[in-house]
């Protein structure tokens, strides 16, 4: 095989999961433009927006890159089952550091802007706005990343190549969707909105 064979391989395979994540970038870009009210009531989100969406990539692709690298070295089957204990502690880790690293984004998010002046909404409603919206696009990324790496393995795909557009496609998508129902779930328990 040339390079050159390599290389248009790897382009078929990831063409259309790049086309996707740019329609689910504008996806998400349209959802964001139309929560002016939430990024009103919440002072302070905006900030947090661009570090939510790099945890939901940075962690669940480490986690799409796990899972592929167990299943090229025949560590787990491309199959879930009830007794896979490597694919549900990677799955139960991934998820536990996507709403740990969205609290400590919120926790910084609250004292830098407080230390700069700004004007930013209570620390408790930062928080809760990011555990509530890490907890559920962590779910929907880590059923979304399984599905994707095993379909794709079985189907002859390489994994590693299709993992990253579909963990970038989906975090962005549910991650603003997740991040507006926070939004209104915190501020309407909070009786704000």
């Amino acid at each position: 095989m040339t390079v050159r064979d390599v290389a248009v391989e790897a382009y078929k395979e990831a063409l259309p999961a790049l086309a996707a994540s740019l329609v689910g970038g504008l996806v998400a870009g349209v959802v964001l433009g139309g929560m002016r009210a939430e990024l009103r009531a919440v002072p302070g989100l905006l900030v947090l927006v661009p570090a939510l969406l790099a945890t939901r990539g940075n962690v669940y692709g480490s986690l799409g890159a796990r899972i592929a690298t167990a299943l090229h070295q025949g560590l787990i089957e491309p199959r879930v089952t009830g007794g896979d204990e490597r694919l549900r502690a990677a799955a139960t880790a991934a998820l536990a550091n996507g709403v740990l690293t969205s609290t400590f984004a919120a926790v910084v998010a609250f004292f830098l802007l407080t230390f700069l002046g700004s004007r930013v909404a209570p620390l408790p409603i930062l928080v809760g706005v990011a555990i509530v919206a890490g907890l559920l696009s962590g779910i929907v990324l880590t059923v979304v990343v399984v599905s994707v790496v095993f379909a794709g393995y079985r189907r002859g795909r390489n994994p590693d190549t299709i993992v990253g557009p579909v963990v970038t496609t989906t975090g962005d998508v549910f991650g603003i969707l997740f991040l507006l129902i926070a939004v209104r779930t915190v501020l309407a328990v909070a009786g704000v909105f």
